[in-house]
């Protein structure tokens, strides 16, 4: 498999002579959106300290000019899995790759008195009786940072929400979770679609942080459990809340898988591997193709 060959790696003058051969272009404009998988948030504890929001998956776009006939690696990463007990931190998201091109997973939210991770982007703090807890760091330019955990005390025991591609997460406050960072608007499948998105951060007293609807999810409240990021959308997911009795509001819930959106001239096409989940459409003069499941040694080849 040639995952790495691209006109970058010719000389200026070796570049034409491939390029035009008997007047015929033989290379391929591929554009791209990469995601990775969402984080899954945090668990909350039993004193009322909410879990910190899971980071979204880190994500990238742009165009690379490659060439039929050769094979290209394609993967689409999983989502973070849904805590199982209380007072755990968040489990990381997978990487995504296209090419040469490799996002990072989303980066699990903290627990009480348990750092969040960094990731594509960083998950968020949990309260704790030590200080604030500051977000994990995310992976410039794929994403940005968590929120901060409230210090814990009688009323204030918010999380802080996961990174997002578009911005940090916001901080917990007076009890209530933090909303998680907003994500990146495609247009590649021909419709306005928000991928990366951070998921909220789990509430102490008061209200889960909000993710974006239909990406990534929402922190857990006393009635509420946490909810999990979507499905190829690479959101985080929300963390959990504290004292319930029900374990369901104490875990983080799940990060959203990634996926990999092609978009060629519609003269071209594209043949996936057999390992390979994906859907095609014709948008006015392109082929766009969605990737919505790949594994490490899966691959795409144009012509």
């Amino acid at each position: 498999m040639s995952n790495a060959r691209n006109l970058a790696n010719l000389g200026t003058q070796a570049a034409a002579d491939y390029v035009l051969k008997d007047g015929d272009p033989v290379t391929v404009s591929v554009e791209y959106l990469v995601v990775a998988g969402g984080a899954s948030g945090g668990s909350g504890e039993y004193t009322y300290a909410g879990g910190g929001g899971g980071g979204a998956g880190g994500a990238l776009t742009g165009t690379v000019t490659l060439f039929p006939g050769e094979s290209y690696a394609v993967e689409v990463g999983a989502g973070g899995a849904t805590t199982s007990t209380a007072r755990v931190k968040g489990n990381a998201g997978s990487s995504s790759t296209f090419n040469t091109v490799t996002t990072t997973g989303g980066g699990g939210g903290g627990a009480y008195s348990i750092s969040p991770a960094s990731g594509g982007s960083g998950g968020g703090g949990a309260a704790s009786t030590s200080g604030t807890v500051a977000g994990a760091a995310g992976t410039s330019p794929q994403g940005n940072a968590g929120g901060t955990g409230e210090v814990h005390n009688a009323t204030s025991k918010g999380a802080g929400g996961g990174g997002g591609y578009g911005s940090v997460g916001a901080n917990g406050a007076s009890g209530n979770g933090g909303d998680g960072g907003s994500g990146i608007t495609s247009t590649l499948t021909g419709a306005s679609l928000v991928y990366a998105a951070g998921g909220g951060g789990g509430a102490g007293a008061g209200t889960g942080g909000a993710g974006v609807a239909g990406v990534s999810g929402t922190g857990g409240t006393s009635s509420v459990a946490a909810s999990a990021g979507t499905a190829n959308r690479g959101g985080g997911g929300g963390g959990g809340w504290g004292p319930s009795s029900a374990i369901t509001n104490k875990v983080g819930a799940a990060g959203g898988s990634g996926v990999v959106i092609l978009k060629i001239p519609a003269a071209n096409s594209a043949t996936f591997s057999g390992g390979v989940t994906q859907t095609s459409a014709t948008v006015g003069d392109y082929k766009v193709y969605t990737v919505t499941a790949a594994g490490a040694s899966d691959t795409v080849t144009f012509s």
